[in-house]
């Protein structure tokens, strides 16, 4: 498995793009000191004709001035977390394909060329970098684990198999960025973009790509536990807000279940002695019926909200260019 690492690692990679694309490259960063003028760096390398936009948000330490001496275009944002830097990232810059990027310097630069060719030549609109560690300090066992649970619970409720949703390094046609309403705050974020495409199904795809172990100094902000319940959390309401029916349907038939257990005994005692023995039991399963078809009739009409959303949602991704094709070809 090494050797095969090594080999991969040592591969050419197409570095030509077409000539038309302007190619940003988006990099959120908190106190990567670090970390970010190799980022900065490497992707420069990688990219000669890409822009390269560090945010940072709320650093205390060299962050910006490092970044803006790597040659980086420097923007802040205020308010904490990096769903809140995603999206001031989208807003404000303007180009035909988005690279976006930690700022660790964990992600493998020279993969970009042909995470980006793979997005243009097969007119995606979001490619994923498959992290690949190439040592086991890169990638730890609780984060792997984690990732594993999250992607395959994402995977049976919407439907379509990734192998990391939660992968920082990704591309995106302009198409994809100016039709996303970013709502997450936090780290939540990569699952937000990833629901998003399986909604609207959208054309994606996932590439192998080496995952380095962060630069000695350097600390993760990420805490398995915490983080991973926010973004479990994510998941379950984005279910709840892109499935209504589905869900309040659900939440429907346990109250209903739970309504026709308790009222069997004594439906059976009235049948027999024409009595019912037990008021406030038959009170509770009568409320909890009442909300089961309240709950049922709450989807129903939440589905037709979410559909009309996700026609908006669509009708603003097909107004954007396809990669490439500047006038929308």
């Amino acid at each position: 498995m090494a050797e095969a690492l090594e080999q991969f690692a040592r591969e050419e990679r197409p570095q030509a793009l077409p000539a038309p694309l302007r190619v940003a490259v988006l990099v959120p960063c908190y106190n990567e000191e670090m970390a970010v003028g190799q980022v900065v760096a490497d992707f420069r390398r990688a990219l000669p004709g890409a822009k390269v936009h560090v945010y940072d948000n709320n650093s205390s330490d060299r962050t910006v001035a490092v970044a803006a001496e790597a040659g980086a275009t420097v923007g802040r944002e205020r308010r904490q977390g990096k769903g809140h830097v995603v999206r001031r990232m989208f807003a404000d810059v303007d180009a035909d394909v988005y690279v976006l990027v930690d700022g660790d310097a964990t992600y493998d630069a020279p993969s970009a060329p042909a995470m980006i060719r793979t997005l243009v030549d097969n007119r995606l609109d979001m490619v994923v970098g498959l992290r690949v560690d190439r040592v086991e300090a890169a990638y730890r066992a609780g984060h792997r684990f984690g990732n594993r649970l999250l992607t395959g619970f994402l995977s049976a409720v919407f439907g379509q198999q990734f192998r990391d949703i939660l992968s920082g390094y990704r591309v995106f046609s302009r198409r994809f960025v100016k039709s996303f309403p970013v709502l997450s705050d936090g780290f939540e974020i990569e699952t937000e973009l990833t629901v998003h495409a399986l909604e609207l199904a959208l054309p994606v795809a996932e590439v192998d790509t080496p995952y380095h172990a962060r630069p000695a100094g350097s600390h993760s902000k990420l805490n398995t536990w915490r983080d991973g319940f926010r973004i479990l959390g994510t998941i379950v309401k984005l279910y709840r807000s892109e499935k209504p029916l589905r869900f309040f349907s659900l939440i429907g038939a346990m109250l209903a279940l739970a309504a026709v257990v308790l009222a069997i005994p004594l439906a059976i005692t009235y049948l027999e002695e024409g009595i019912v023995p037990r008021m406030p039991t038959a009170v509770l399963a009568t409320g909890m019926m009442i909300l089961a078809m309240l709950s049922l009739s709450s989807g129903l009409v939440l589905d037709t909200v979410t559909r009309g959303r996700r026609e908006m949602k669509l009708l603003a991704y097909l107004a954007q260019p396809v990669p490439g094709s500047r006038g929308g070809g």
